[in-house]
């Protein structure tokens, strides 16, 4: 009985995903995914690729345009961002609020190649470039540029390996998905 409560419960009140987002260019992403337990701030800046998957509890500033590509993933709990006011929040103390141009504030766009993944709890700081088939390991943090295809880990996030080999692997297995694989790869 208490299972079922619990399903129930989770039925009724738990993150629901919603299928399908309307791009800042009018047209339809009909396999985009994003968590209703997702915040977005600024949305009108957010661009999206079709196919994105955006899980329960991130947080997508936007608010200095933010671009995630076809095919990207982000998993949960995660801060994709595009502003910063924690310096300026030091250097102009209460002089801060209410001043249209604080020193040391910080706001640039943010972009995340296609097929890339984003791990839990990781953060992309303001002005952050991720490649392509980018693996962003759980715990991250990433800031600055990710070349393509990188595998990058801990705080700050270091290149620690190429998905192209774990890739190849798969593709030797199953040479039937080469040609998708080649497709997308060529593609810029």
């Amino acid at each position: 009985m208490r299972d079922r409560l619990q399903r129930l419960w989770r039925t009724l009140f738990g993150p629901r995903m919603l299928y399908g987002w309307r791009g800042s260019d009018g047209a339809w992403l009909q396999h985009t995914r994003i968590s209703l337990a997702t915040r977005i701030e600024n949305p009108e800046r957010l661009e999206l690729g079709d196919h994105v998957y955006v899980g329960p509890f991130n947080l997508l500033d936007a608010s200095g345009g933010l671009t995630l590509g076809e095919g990207c993933q982000i998993t949960t709990h995660c801060a994709l961002l595009t502003h910063s006011s924690h310096q300026s929040l030091r250097l102009a103390g209460r002089s801060y609020f209410g001043d249209p141009q604080p020193p040391g504030y910080l706001r640039r766009p943010t972009a995340i190649g296609a097929y890339t993944f984003v791990g839990p709890h990781s953060v992309v700081a303001p002005g952050s470039v991720i490649g392509r088939g980018v693996v962003v390991r759980a715990y991250s943090y990433v800031d600055g540029e990710v070349p393509d295809f990188a595998v990058v880990a801990g705080q700050p996030a270091r290149v620690v390996g190429d998905t192209r080999e774990a890739d190849r692997v798969w593709l030797d297995a199953h040479p039937g998905s080469r040609a998708a694989y080649d497709d997308w790869v060529g593609r810029r």
